[in-house]
């Protein structure tokens, strides 16, 4: 499971792996709710849940309760972008709710906490010369 973490200020994304045992925090979590990064390597970090996909790769909706999949129809937004007006299609959904089959979880930040993201998680060469 990976946490895919956006900061709006600065326009920096990274990806933060999810230990096993912290997976039961997100579980049960719903979009729009908050969630502490202390738990995940984010110190001090408040974030908010925004959206996922599953382990098919089925992205999460808002406006379907709960865990489940479904088949929507829908003419545009998440999932689905028309190449003409007034195209309409099924699409498979998840649910608002995550669950252990969402493998992607996406986030903002709303608290940023006191080091910035690319010193929490540094990217390319840096990081693999801080492995060796």
């Amino acid at each position: 499971m990976k946490l895919v973490v956006s900061d709006p200020k600065t326009g920096k994304t990274i990806q933060v792996d999810v230990p096993e045992d912290k997976r039961t925090l997100i579980v049960g979590k719903k979009l729009g709710d908050e969630l502490s990064g202390d738990d995940f390597g984010l110190a001090g970090y408040t974030l908010k849940l925004t959206g996922g996909s599953d382990d098919s790769g089925f992205p999460m909706k808002a406006s379907i309760s709960g865990s489940r999949k479904l088949r929507s129809l829908v003419s545009g937004g998440v999932g689905f972008k028309p190449k003409r007006k007034g195209i309409r299609k099924k699409k498979m959904f998840r649910g608002d709710t995550y669950s252990l089959e969402i493998t992607q979880i996406n986030s903002l930040v709303t608290n940023p906490g006191p080091q910035s993201l690319l010193e929490i998680a540094p990217k390319g060469e840096k990081a693999e010369a801080e492995k060796k």
